[in-house]
């Protein structure tokens, strides 16, 4: 699959949190389902390194990349519901992976994700990312648990 990068509109933000939602579990994942998030998530300037992903100009996804301390790059993504749970998921993080790499140059990748969302952390440690350790994040109301994983470039 060929993917294109480009920075994400207000239009497209405003699009991604209203209307994607994901089904069970996942509806953690939905950007309405933190005030705090959301209101993040639609602020031009905070979200200057957010870019949407799109396959034949149809949005399937996007990543954030934060660059931190030691030359690391820490994404935040999420592919459009509707792709979910259907074998895409390498392809798509290995892409964002290549465009921090050629864009950032890290030295390193890492993300963060829930333990819960094991089928997203069975992608992430095919590709080749390592468990560094688990926190628990005050998000949505609650408090949960996540693993924080490491790809060394």
């Amino acid at each position: 699959m060929d993917y294109a990068f480009e920075f994400m509109t207000q239009e497209q933000a405003e699009d991604i949190a209203y209307n994607w939602h994901y089904d069970g579990i996942y509806s953690f994942y939905d950007i309405e389902a933190d005030k705090e998030d959301l209101a993040v998530f639609l602020d031009s300037y905070k979200r200057n390194s957010t870019y949407v992903v799109t396959k034949d100009s149809d949005v399937v996804g996007f990543f954030s990349f934060n660059k931190t301390e030691n030359n690391t790059i820490d994404l935040g993504l999420a592919m459009r519901p509707d792709l979910t749970g259907s074998g895409n998921g390498s392809e798509f993080v290995k892409a964002g992976m290549e465009f921090a790499k050629s864009n950032y140059s890290p030295d390193e990748i890492t993300l963060s994700v829930a333990t819960f969302n094991q089928r997203a952390i069975k992608v992430y440690r095919k590709i080749g990312f390592k468990d560094v350790e688990t926190f628990m994040q005050d998000t949505n109301g609650s408090s949960f648990e996540f693993l924080k994983m490491v790809y060394y470039c």
